[in-house]
């Protein structure tokens, strides 16, 4: 394939999602990934739903452009064909508990003894090290300790699962990134490196606003539906038939927003003349921004 990482070779220890979307990534960039997946079984995502013609299209959408080789790395044949394989390799991406690799021989420090340019990649729940290093996560798992759940969903509703695997999806990212990071510092150094991705702390990192309102303010963040907890009005509006996404992020979007309504007088009440005073305001705003809404006509 063609792309800025053309002639590398990835070999692929994941499954199911957090590891595939990472090297996913790395294929569409144009890198060969040579998934190596058990025997008889293969990577998990295979039995996940919906299905064409009996094939995962979960799957499918992971691991499209991928090669893939069945191995059992506890088998000595197998180990041989796999260590030829890796002697050609770039990249190594894993997302096994910690500690697994290192059992079985392929661990950090054995691996980077025999390929000392081999940059390596794990992808877990709770990182290499740390108390929680030894326990499985999935996606849930961490969206719920991340804290993004508490954040999600309705005031006053029940912890609310994003509608995407976030979790995963987020880990994927951050490995994909120190990778690129990786092959650039090898440029330089000549020298692998390895790289530890946690998506519990992934989950921690993009709670942004979140985070900012707990540590300047000491307010422990709810869910506010799609309200922006800072901004305003930015959030989902009803209309006459359905519902309309309105994001006036400054106040030069305001008051075009407002003239647009045919309400320019609301951008100059002194209720809305500014983000903070809008957002303080904002069930009146709604309100008003609503009702304007559902009656008219064209906008």
């Amino acid at each position: 394939m063609n792309g800025p990482l053309k002639n590398l070779l990835v070999v692929d220890l994941t499954r199911v999602l957090v590891g595939p979307y990472c090297t996913m990534i790395l294929s569409d960039l144009g890198a060969r990934v040579i998934k190596i997946e058990a025997p008889e079984t293969g990577d998990d995502s295979r039995k996940f739903g919906p299905f064409v013609k009996d094939y995962s299209a979960y799957f499918m959408s992971l691991n499209r452009g991928k090669e893939s080789i069945a191995l059992n790395l506890k088998n000595n044949d197998d180990k041989k064909i796999f260590e030829k394989i890796l002697s050609k390799a770039d990249i190594l991406v894993e997302n096994f508990k910690p500690g697994t690799l290192e059992k079985w021989g392929y661990g950090w420090n054995d691996v980077n003894k025999k390929y000392p340019k081999l940059i390596y990649a794990s992808a877990s729940g709770f990182g290499q090290t740390g108390p929680l290093k030894e326990l499985p996560a999935y996606d849930m798992v961490v969206q719920g300790m991340g804290g993004l759940m508490s954040v999600t969903g309705q005031p006053d509703s029940e912890p609310t699962r994003v509608g995407t695997s976030i979790g995963d999806i987020t880990a994927g990212l951050f490995t994909a990134i120190g990778i690129n990071a990786a092959l650039y510092d090898r440029q330089k150094t000549g020298k692998g490196m390895f790289i530890d991705v946690s998506m519990l702390d992934c989950q921690i990192a993009i709670l942004e606003n979140a985070i900012a309102r707990y540590l300047s303010n000491n307010e422990i963040p709810k869910p506010l539906g799609s309200r922006h907890p800072s901004i305003a009005p930015f959030e989902a509006f009803r209309t006459k038939d359905s519902y309309i996404i309105i994001a006036a992020g400054n106040d030069k979007l305001f008051e075009k927003l407002c003239n647009v309504l045919d309400i320019p007088n609301v951008s100059n009440n002194k209720k809305f003349i500014s983000n903070s005073l809008r957002s303080k305001n904002i069930d009146e705003l709604k309100k008003i921004l609503e009702e304007k809404l559902v009656n008219k006509k064209n906008i």
